[in-house]
């Protein structure tokens, strides 16, 4: 039964819809909880696909709701509508590696002080602190980010921890991200 749901999940990601469904179906009738094959795929399109397609996510969580709203037999179709969807998309693991490096440098160095512009001067003394002091407002202009500004605490500014992939979206994504930070220096 493991092995059949590594078989299931790796096809996905070797991007195999014919054997996907295959053993989508095997694990079905050998009935396993359809919920539980729905939550794999939700890991699935956040773990394996990302912002390659950030669509991934929105199709599965629906098929899911359609799955809970249907129940068998008929939620079968929003079972393999996601399997499939899942099958094709383009894949990214960046999303993991971001989280991963973050926890890691906080693993290493602790909870780094919020810089004082982060902060929100909400009382007197908060202002007199100089909390909010330097911040500017994305929307004021014409680009909708800052140009040079840094958001990460002190000691990582110039820390990448998001690094796009060249695939799907994500392509995309990285080209918007190059131009701000060429634009930042």
């Amino acid at each position: 039964h493991y092995n059949v749901v590594s078989a299931f999940i790796k096809s996905m990601r070797g991007s195999d819809p014919d054997a996907a469904v295959y053993w989508l179906m095997r694990l079905v009738e050998a009935g396993e909880d359809p919920l539980f094959l729905l939550r794999r795929m939700i890991i699935f399109a956040s773990e394996d696909v990302g912002n390659a397609d950030p669509r991934a996510l929105v199709v599965v969580t629906s098929a899911d709701a359609a799955f809970r709203r249907l129940g068998m037999p008929e939620g079968l179709y929003p079972l393999t509508h996601a399997c499939l969807y899942l099958s094709v998309a383009p894949k990214s693991g960046a999303v993991g590696k971001a989280f991963s490096q973050a926890r890691e440098l906080i693993e290493r160095l602790g909870a780094l002080p919020v810089p004082k512009k982060l902060r929100n001067p909400v009382t007197k003394l908060a202002r007199s602190e100089g909390h909010g002091d330097g911040y500017r407002y994305a929307h004021d202009f014409d680009q909708g980010f800052v140009p040079g500004e840094t958001y990460l605490p002190d000691d990582l500014v110039g820390t990448t921890l998001y690094a796009p992939t060249s695939h799907g979206e994500e392509a995309k994504i990285d080209a918007r991200l190059r131009a701000m930070r060429n634009q930042s220096k």
